[in-house]
């Protein structure tokens, strides 16, 4: 199968790749410029590669089209973009790509209409925005378009910013005190293994899927609280680091439940292996072997 991925430098994107290409599939990805190709470095000459700023055709008439699109790049806004790159990141960029027979976009939890921290009120409209165009263009053409719910996805080597690896990375530190807010929030936790299967699920039974526009919720189908998610990690790294709940306040309209509807996956076939205690196993280990 023909696969065009983009995102693909990134930490879901990355293992996408490495699997698709495992599974014999025939790869091209889209990437900035400036992207490190350091998740890459080993398999970066069995991609076809093209620059985000380029033609964005050349894939289309190299490859003579593509049978599936899976859209992983994102732009939160976090590191001061403006509202205009955040637009052209996440909606005018992947409009451009709706051309494939199945385009799976990788949304999150964090595109609700509930108001978000601020910068992620830009990034939430964005990414709905594209969601609509694509929801369109299944109606009109023949896409098949599935918008991917993507809830709290963690694992080995992801992003040091990421809430999961920091506090995985304070505990094994062992420093003095983590400030955290009082953790209620419900969250839906998902290992990145797991992650990678949902997609292989999707991209084999995709003929199976609705014709048209179509949600998928993508997590492991349970929540747990900040609280025990950062109390686990604790326990599970040995840590002799002060855990003080309460210490933050939560953020103006936090998000208080989150947890990802499975139905379709499970119909599909696929369910997820890693309990929350063996992908933190997993993952504070590896993170152990870089300190």
């Amino acid at each position: 199968m023909k696969v065009l991925v983009t995102g693909a430098t990134g930490y879901l994107g990355s293992n996408l790749v490495r699997r698709l290409l495992a599974d014999g599939h025939e790869i091209a990805a889209f990437k900035r410029r400036e992207s490190s190709l350091a998740r890459v470095a080993d398999i970066v000459s069995a991609i076809d590669w093209y620059y985000t700023d380029d033609d964005l055709t050349a894939p289309f008439k190299r490859h003579d089209g593509f049978d599936t699109v899976i859209h992983t790049a994102t732009c939160y806004g976090r590191n001061g973009e403006s509202p205009a790159q955040v637009f052209s990141a996440n909606t005018e960029f992947p409009v451009k790509l709706l051309d494939a027979a199945t385009y799976f976009n990788t949304d999150t939890y964090f595109n609700t209409d509930t108001i978000l921290y601020p910068y992620l009120n830009f990034y939430s409209l964005s990414k709905r925005q594209f969601a609509e165009w694509g929801s369109m263009a299944a109606r009109t053409g023949s896409t098949r378009f599935v918008n991917i719910r993507l809830e709290h996805i963690y694992g080995p080597g992801d992003d040091k910013s990421k809430f999961t690896t920091h506090i995985v990375r304070q505990c094994l530190r062992n420093v003095p005190e983590i400030a955290l807010t009082p953790g209620e929030q419900l969250r839906d936790f998902v290992f990145i293994d797991d992650v990678v299967a949902a997609y292989k699920t999707l991209l084999d039974k995709q003929s199976t899927l609705p014709e048209g526009f179509s949600d998928v919720g993508l997590g492991s189908g349970g929540a747990v609280t900040i609280r025990e998610f950062v109390t686990q990690v604790h326990r599970l790294s040995s840590s002799k680091s002060r855990l003080i709940f309460g210490a933050l306040p939560y953020r103006d309209h936090e998000i208080m439940q989150s947890v990802a509807d499975i139905t379709t996956l499970l119909q599909l076939g696929w369910q997820p292996n890693y309990s929350l205690e063996i992908g933190l196993q997993k993952t504070i280990e590896a993170e152990r072997n870089h300190l």
